[in-house]
């Protein structure tokens, strides 16, 4: 998967339930976990391998200013396309060092992306040294497919968390239909972590461990 063409995959992103959004109960269920995992009071918003730009979007309505980041030049495209006229700006770039420059965020979102990056202890690291102090992550991560599983365990993830962040919540989502458009058996949660260092301190982990 992470040797995909991900331009070419652009244009029927979308047709994935949990991608587009089109149907409206999954588009609920997605506005209703952003509204919990976001901070309530309106904010400044990094979507990090934000695709066709659908939980950026969602995080707009909810009075978030939204950054995007993608790799992939159609993508962002698209995404720009969906958020034309709102307060977003997109992005290429590599999620594990977008280019945001000295910007700092409220909020760092980030699905199904973690798992596919050479070293996500340093990904985080870096994350949360683009967060304004009590910033929070929410990680959306699982494991997927039963003969050759790809993913990262949330027992991998929370740990990798320990060193940089304070309270950490694991919410299961694989029980939820809604969220996918169907019924789902393998291993889906979100990770809601609040930082519990100023973005600087946590540039300074960083940069000892790298």
């Amino acid at each position: 998967m992470t040797n995909m063409d991900w331009d070419a995959e652009a244009a029927s992103f979308d047709e994935e339930p949990d991608h587009g959004l089109r149907d409206p109960e999954v588009r609920r269920a997605w506005a209703g976990r952003l509204r919990d995992w976001l901070p309530a009071r309106a904010g400044g918003v990094l979507d990090l391998g934000c695709g066709t730009g659908s939980l950026s979007l969602l995080a707009s309505e909810q009075g978030h200013r939204v950054t995007g980041v993608d790799l992939s030049a159609a993508m962002v495209t698209l995404a720009r396309e969906k958020l034309v006229g709102r307060d977003a700006v997109f992005l290429v770039g590599d999620a594990a060092a977008p280019p945001v420059g000295e910007q700092r965020f409220d909020a760092v979102l980030v699905r199904h992306v973690l798992w596919a990056l050479p070293d996500p202890g340093r990904a985080l690291r870096h994350w949360c040294g683009l967060l304004r102090p009590g910033g929070r992550l929410a990680l959306i991560e699982g494991v997927w497919g039963s003969a050759a599983p790809v993913g990262i365990p949330a027992e991998r993830l929370t740990g990798l968390l320990a060193p940089v962040a304070g309270p950490v919540r694991l919410e299961r989502l694989s029980g939820d239909p809604s969220l996918w458009g169907r019924e789902v058996t393998d291993e889906r949660y979100a990770v809601i972590a609040q930082v519990r260092t100023s973005g600087q301190e946590c540039g300074e982990v960083a940069a000892a461990g790298e």
